[in-house]
């Protein structure tokens, strides 16, 4: 608002008149001539149209009262200071006859300023997560109350489990779930999951995508179809309602609903196009959480379903896993593989990365894993296997096209495998990448195996993975786990240490729910998985281990040493017939084709095993045993249920 002395003038022209007649009657500024006592004497057009008033109820009343100020007492004394000090600062020798005051209507400006800041605003703060709810709370919080003073929303259930949202129109019995509400009084809790009743404005924008400037009185007959939402809106004063979709290309995710109350103004059509434009925006967020949630979702399944679902129970290793899964997904996974002679094959490992593909590689090297450990095959040389196996899946990914975001994603891989003997009572301990287990033993003492890390496994280069044997004792617990954990389990100095040497009397599944209870697993955003096993020693009574001459009376002396193991073993004639064929066939092959010493071996678990084995530096060839070589027979004596695997592999020394 400015403020002018109106002074006389010692000539005025045809021209001046012209111009003062054109700020009276044209000029968007408004103009208000007052004398000496503040009173109005003229206003122009551009006055007339921002009073409510008369024109002639404003002629001749006090500036404070013919317009209205935030502070009157403040106007007026300027008014007076202008009037006092005109004289001095423009014109000592002037009359001065009263002011002119000019002021301009900024509100639309304003308003318009305001509208822009809050899409400004909704483009800025909705969408930095993906995840549905997230979303929703995030522009319920941008709009309220810049925009309105309630805002809810509700969205499709199957959108936040992300499904595909359906088309338009939606099924009437569809039940949204309310995401994010702000403002004084909720109709319905958020979380609750209720179709929305049939006849409201809610209903209806949902069938047709049109949004919605619906004026709130206490007659409108939409509200008695829903009055649990009709007394929200009652006793939150709400007077002025904009209902909205939330769609994309005709999918249908939500409706958001903003209302005004009290002293808010009520809502305009300016009003519905920027609700319109910033709902649009915040669909396309909704969507993007949606086809996250769906891709986490498929990767968390496939990495589910690759795991073991049952592993297979071992008698003389008792196992149980903790598997921390992270939001995002990603590659953990443990095995355990029975192995001959009454040994098994502990495997924890972690692939890099996150989704689908991270499973999915996760798969395969499990899948190669079970392969080779059908060789029968040392963990530092299974591991040198697998290497090559992760080097080969790399390197089709770097083949695919440069578009596929695949392309991009480097395939690198952490694993540790350990072979417990339970006749040695030895484990034999290689690693590629994963911190060193650690050995708790019976007497509650407990030391880090000294295992190298040894390289990841398709890192580039021919480094070894170097293989520890260490003394497991009956009893002992061997705790192996991703990196994730070793800090806080596995490390000396980690704060959960103790909670791992504490639990040698411990069984396994409490001790690993007792870890869980430990750890904060609300703030991990990365998997993790600890596998604990705990060692039992195959009795001596179900173990023959003789020393062989490496001459032709190793074969007499073995089927003659064995006939006799077999009947402290009560095992029947037929099976012990056919067991002294596979041994003293073994055995002549190791005299002919091996060298000193030579040594037999029996065991008699689940199933009955024959072990010959020489000094000979030559690795053999070892063929998959089919019907033809050999039978499956029972056997007598414990374990009951068991069954005798008597098909020799048809081994050629080389």
């Amino acid at each position: 608002m400015a403020w002018e002395v109106l002074r006389p003038a010692e000539s005025t022209t045809a021209a001046d008149w012209a111009i003062l007649r054109a700020m009276f009657t044209q000029s968007p500024v408004s103009l208000a001539v007052l004398d000496q006592d503040l009173r109005v004497v003229r206003i122009n057009t551009a006055t007339r149209r921002l009073l409510e008033s008369p024109r002639e109820h404003v002629l001749g009343q006090p500036l404070t009262e013919a317009f209205v100020f935030e502070e009157p007492a403040k106007a007026e004394a300027v008014a007076r200071g202008v009037l006092r000090n005109g004289q001095s600062v423009l014109n000592s020798r002037s009359e001065v006859l009263g002011l002119v005051v000019s002021a301009i209507d900024v509100t639309d400006r304003e308003v318009g300023r305001q509208r822009l800041a809050v899409l400004e605003s909704v483009r800025a703060r909705v969408g930095q997560r993906l995840d549905v709810v997230a979303v929703c709370e995030e522009f319920v919080n941008a709009v309220v109350p810049d925009f309105s003073g309630v805002a809810a929303v509700e969205v499709v259930e199957d959108v936040v489990r992300g499904e595909t949202p359906p088309l338009a129109p939606v099924d009437r019995d569809l039940p949204p779930r309310r995401a994010a509400f702000r403002g004084h009084v909720s109709a319905y809790p958020v979380g609750e999951v209720r179709a929305l009743p049939y006849g409201t404005p809610f209903s209806r924008v949902l069938s047709d995508l049109r949004p919605r400037l619906v004026p709130v009185e206490e007659d409108s007959p939409w509200l008695s179809a829903d009055p649990v939402r009709a007394e929200a809106i009652r006793r939150s004063h709400a007077h002025s309602l904009i209902v909205a979709p939330l769609a994309l290309r005709g999918e249908v995710l939500g409706v958001a609903s903003f209302y005004r109350r009290q002293e808010e103004d009520p809502f305009t059509e300016e009003d519905l196009a920027l609700a319109f434009d910033f709902c649009a925006h915040t669909a396309l967020c909704i969507d993007n959480a949606r086809r996250y949630v769906r891709e986490r979702t498929i990767a968390a399944t496939v990495h589910r379903r690759l795991l073991p679902q049952h592993p297979q129970a071992q008698t003389t290793v008792e196992i149980s896993p903790l598997h921390l899964p992270s939001p995002q997904g990603g590659g953990s996974w443990f095995d355990v593989i029975a192995l001959p002679g009454a040994r098994t094959a502990l495997v924890a490992g972690d692939v890099t990365g996150h989704g689908v593909a991270t499973a999915t590689a996760m798969g395969q090297l499990r899948t190669a894993i079970h392969a080779l450990a059908a060789l029968n095959l040392p963990p530092d040389e299974l591991l040198a296997r697998l290497s090559d196996t992760a080097v080969r899946l790399a390197a089709e990914r770097a083949a695919l096209p440069p578009g596929d975001p695949l392309h991009r994603e480097p395939l690198t891989a952490a694993c540790g495998i350990a072979v417990y003997d339970p006749v040695d009572h030895t484990c034999t301990i290689a690693s590629a990448g994963l911190p060193q287990p650690v050995a708790v033993f019976p007497d509650g003492s407990s030391v880090a195996l000294p295992v190298p890390a040894g390289p990841l496994l398709g890192a580039a280069g021919e480094e070894p993975f170097p293989a520890t044997t260490v003394d497991l004792p009956e009893g002992s617990t061997l705790a192996m786990g991703t990196s994730v954990l070793a800090d806080e389990v596995l490390s000396p100095t980690g704060p959960l240490r103790p909670l791992l040497d504490h639990g040698s009397q411990q069984r396994l599944p409490d001790l690993c729910d007792t870890i869980a209870y430990a750890l904060n697993s609300a703030d991990r955003t990365n998997e993790s998985l600890l596998l604990l096993a705990r060692t039992t020693a195959l009795p001596s009574s179900q173990v023959l281990s003789r020393p062989l001459p490496h001459d032709p009376t190793a074969a007499p002396l073995a089927r003659r040493e064995t006939r006799r193991q077999l009947e402290i073993w009560g095992v029947d004639e037929e099976t012990a017939f056919t067991t002294e064929l596979i041994v003293s066939e073994l055995v002549s092959n190791a005299v002919r084709y091996g060298a000193a010493p030579l040594q037999l071996r029996l065991i008699f678990d689940r199933m009955l095993t024959c072990e010959v084995s020489d000094g000979a530096m030559s690795a053999p060839l070892v063929k998959h045993a089919r019907t033809v070589d050999g039978a499956h027979l029972p056997t007598a004596g414990p374990p009951a249920a068991s069954r005798a695997d008597l098909s020799p592999e048809r081994i050629q020394h080389t």
